[in-house]
Formats: structure tokens, sequence, C-alpha cells
């Protein structure tokens, strides 16, 4: 599969578009738009609510329309890629709509990315600026940057961006000349992030607004969004669940977003018992550690309506006992970073097909069914089938960037994007996920490669053969575990693997929490390790009692 050249900038296809428009899933209204209109009708209302304080609609216009005049002054041509790196916060979503007005693209990066992943990222997308804080994560900004041309990323400019809770004055400064503004674009290309690749470093994924506003709308309908709702997010902005829950929605509806610099249990349960929220958005892993600290310290949580949940299987009964305790319906969708949505829950589904399934399978996605060895269409005929999923519909993005290895594998020769699973769809078009396609550790919601783990570990001198497999773990679902088999006369740590690949810059996602050392690892009859024999060990040393 081909795609366009990547040195123009790429729109969603126009038949494509045409056809989303008239079924009403695709319009024109952009985040910038929103905020726009959000900063005449409703100045003063909050856009982001921190715990140190609030930052309203005019606050974030202004300060986007400053981001942008700032990044017109540099000259870059339209469709440049522009790297946002930045935590929680409202500096992030500044920038990313600072990006999006000045006609480029923003190349979102996680917070926590190690630096070899932040190389491999700017590379990869041909990113030359970069905007942040004067300090990241205790480190200067200007440090990264030495760093990041150490890993080869050559010519690299840095643009300060400040903490806009503690400078609100940031955008009086001085308007730069820069070239008249282009109009929004929802049909654009206007971000990539990265997505887990399965033997290396991460994947870019294309976005359009337009199908984050799908997504929008398929939630609001899922959860019965009301003009009262205030949000958390829990998971950051750069990634697909955290664009939807505090760069879009919020944006759509003119609702407020209740934003955390990191997560924790105790301050977000503080902050939905003081702001009232009713959404909260997170992954199992949180509201689980949420549950735990609701058990030591009761807050009132009435206010809360829904609570969206996904990126992993949600364990019933913890999910189960949410709902019990808040009052409020457990929701999740089944998708990923590049397919949107297949299926989701909503308000109208019993306790049993929120908390057992992953929902209905939306019809506007035209969720398909594929033989995983074969590659052929098995269909959805008469609404059921077992298979790896594939789709295409709205709620899509455009594919990898500059990757047609990668997008060769997303999708089918035809055009379905398939999902990295295997899922049973009953008769009343019901989905579950009951197997995977792809060796994926999934912790606290997020992919991790077991095999882009593996070939990083075995570059510590005292590994000769390693295997990672995932342990199970009560909070986090999945733990990262290796099996070493070490180098003669070597008996490596944890903490010796660990801070070899800190050295690195890996990130410290991919850190293995449990090592498992063995004079030599299981091998299968073909010669290869035995990961199934793995797996199963370390169901067993790490089982979750009953």
């Amino acid at each position: 599969m081909s795609l366009p050249d990547f040195t123009q900038t790429l729109r969603a296809d126009p038949e494509d578009a045409a056809k989303y428009r008239a079924a009403g899933a695709w319009g024109t209204r952009t985040v910038s738009s929103c905020i726009a209109g959000h900063a005449k009708t409703r100045p003063d209302k909050p856009a982001f609510i921190l715990p140190e304080g609030c930052f309203s609609w005019a606050d974030y216009d202004k300060a986007a329309t400053y981001a942008a005049q700032l990044l017109a002054a540099r000259g870059l041509p339209t469709g440049s890629r522009v790297a946002v790196l930045l935590p929680d916060g409202p500096a992030v979503h500044v920038a990313l709509v600072g990006v999006e007005r000045a006609g480029l693209v923003a190349v979102g990066i996680g917070a926590r990315a190690g630096v070899a992943e932040i190389a491999h990222l700017l590379k990869r997308t041909g990113a030359r600026l970069l905007i942040s804080h004067e300090e990241l994560r205790g480190r200067p900004i200007a440090q990264l940057g030495e760093e990041l041309r150490a890993q080869g990323v050559g010519q690299l400019d840095l643009m300060v961006i400040p903490d806009l809770m503690e400078a609100r004055d940031w955008s009086n400064g001085p308007i730069p000349d820069h070239p008249p503004l282009p109009e929004p674009d929802a049909d654009g290309l206007f971000l990539i992030n990265s997505t887990s690749g399965t033997t290396g470093m991460p994947k870019c994924v294309m976005h359009t607004q337009n199908r984050w506003f799908y997504f929008h709308k398929l939630a609001a309908e899922a959860g019965n969004f009301g003009e009262d709702e205030v949000f958390l997010g829990a998971v950051p902005a750069p990634f697909g669940f955290g664009l939807w829950t505090a760069h879009f929605s919020p944006a759509a509806l003119g609702a407020p977003t209740v934003l955390l610099p990191k997560f924790d249990a105790a301050l977000a349960l503080d902050m939905i018992e003081r702001e009232k929220v009713t959404v909260l958005c997170c992954v199992s892993t949180q509201f689980i550690m949420i549950l735990n600290e609701q058990a030591q310290r009761a807050r009132d949580l009435s206010s809360l309506r829904s609570m969206f949940t996904g990126g992993e299987a949600v364990p019933y009964h913890r999910a189960a006992e949410f709902e019990e305790v808040t009052g409020a319906f457990v929701l999740q969708f089944y998708g990923s970073n590049e397919t949107g949505a297949l299926s989701r829950t909503t308000f109208q589904d019993t306790r049993e097909h929120r908390l057992a399934t992953a929902g209905r399978t939306i019809d506007e996605m035209e969720v398909r069914l594929f033989d995983p060895a074969t590659g052929e269409d098995i269909g959805v005929d008469d609404g059921s089938g077992r298979g790896q999923p594939g789709c295409r519909g709205p709620a899509t993005c455009l594919g990898y960037w500059d990757d047609d290895e990668a997008n060769a594998k997303l999708f089918t020769p035809d055009g379905w994007m398939l999902m990295g699973d295997i899922v049973e769809i009953d008769s009343d078009h019901y989905l579950r996920v009951v197997g995977r396609t792809s060796e994926f550790i999934i912790r606290g919601g997020k992919n991790l490669s077991a095999p882009a783990i593996e070939a990083e570990v075995a570059t510590h001198p005292a590994v000769a053969m390693c295997a990672a497999v995932p342990a199970p773990d009560p909070v986090f679902g999945e733990r990262v575990c290796i099996y070493v088999e070490p180098r003669p006369s070597t008996e490596p740590t944890l903490e010796d693997i660990n801070a070899h690949l800190a050295q690195r810059g890996v990130s410290r996602e991919w850190f293995p929490e449990y090592l498992v050392l063995m004079d030599e690892l299981p091998r299968s009859s073909g010669g290869k390790v035995a990961k199934g024999a793995l797996t199963e060990d370390a169901k067993k040393r790490w089982a979750i009692p009953a």
C-alpha cells in the first residue's frame, strides 16, 4: 500500500469526507473555531480547572492565538511538523491549538517519553522545532536538546512555553511580524502521535480533527451528555483517549475540564468532590486506584454520571463495585489510536453487557472479521462470528506517517483497517475480545511491545537471551516480567538492567518490573523460546488471589 507524498499536507479522501458529511458524522468545525466561539459567548467561564485555579476560555483563546503568531513568525511552510512535549495542563492544549492555527502539524509526544523515543519521533516526522517548558521533569530543555542532537536529530530549534497558570501574562508579549494565519481545516492532517510498535520504536499515527469530533459524537450519545458536564480526563492529551476527553469533547460542549499535573488517586477524588465532576475518563488501573483510595477516605462522588474506560480488559467485579460506590455508569469503547472505535457500551445497555462485553459494533464503522492466518474476509453477514476485526469509517485515522511497511500490516489490500485482537461478535452485535494476534503487554492501559523490550534488554552485556511476558497484577492488569538466560559467570539484577536501559534513553514504561534468571530458557520444537510456557509460569508466580 502506498501513501501520498509526505512533503505535502495530507487530507482525508474527498469521497470519504463527502460521504461522512452526508451521513452527519463529519462537519466543518475545529477545536480552534470552538474555542474562539466560547471566548466570545462565555469568556470568563473555566475551560480548564486545576487544583490551584482556573484557566478561562478567553485565556485559552488568547494564549493559543499568541502561540500561533510566534510559530507563524518563524516562516515554517504550511504542513511543517512541530513537536509538542508538555505535561498535562493548559499549556499542552494551547500549544496544540497554536500549531493548528498556524497551519502546521503537531507531533504529540508523551511527557514521559525517553530520549531515544523522542529522537525517533523527531527523525521519523521531520520535526525540527520542539515546544516544551523551560524545564521538563527536572531537566533543562536545552540539555534535552543537546541529548537529542547526540542521538542524530540534527538541527533542532526550541520554543519555550511557560506553565500558563503561573504566567498568565505570557500572551501579552510583543506580537511578532507574521503572515496571515490560515483558515482551519477539519479534514486535514493536524496531529501525529505515537503508538506502540510490535518490534521497535513507536509508529506515527496521522489524525484529522473530524475523526475526533465523530468520536465525541459517539461518546455524547453513549453517556447521554447534557449541557452541564464537567470532565476529568486522567490520560495525557497527546494520546488518543486523552485527546477526546480533554481536547475535543470539552471544546465541542464548552464544558470545563479538570486537569491534574500527573495522576494521583487521592487528588483526583478531591477534585471530583470539589468541582462536582460528572464525566470521569481513565484506564482500568486508574479507576481501581481511585476505588482503593475511596475505601480509605470516602468523598462525595454523587455528581458522577459516567466513567469511560478502555485500552484493556475491564475487570468486571471492580467495575461493578465502582458503579455501586459512585452511582455512575461504567462505559467503554473498543478500538485503538488507529481505528478510533469499533464498538461501545451505552447508558441503555444492561450491566452485564456494559461490563462483560465491549458493547455493540458501530454501524458506521462497517466492522468485518478476518481470518488471522489467511487474511480472508469472513464477514459478519448474520451479525456474529469470530476472527480478527477490521473496520473502515469516520473514526479511523489516515494511517501511519511515512511507513509503508507498517501501513501494509495495518490495512488489508482492499482498505480495511485491522485491530491486533481476536474477537467474538454475537447475534446481537455485542463484541468480546478473546485473544491477541500480537505480542503486547498491556500495563495500565498502555500497550508495551514485548519484542521491543526484549531487544533493549538483550543489549545488556550480561544477557545472553531474554523473553518478556505479562505478569498478572491486581491494579495495573499486567506488569513486565523478563526471563533472562545470563552469560557465563554473570548474574544481572533487575536494578542493573534498568540502569542500563536508562543510560540508553529507553522510556521508563518499558522498564521490566520482575526478573527471573534461568540457566536456559525453554525452547519449542522449532527452537524458538517457548514464551507460552513462560507466560504460564508468570501467571503462577504472581497469581492474583481469588
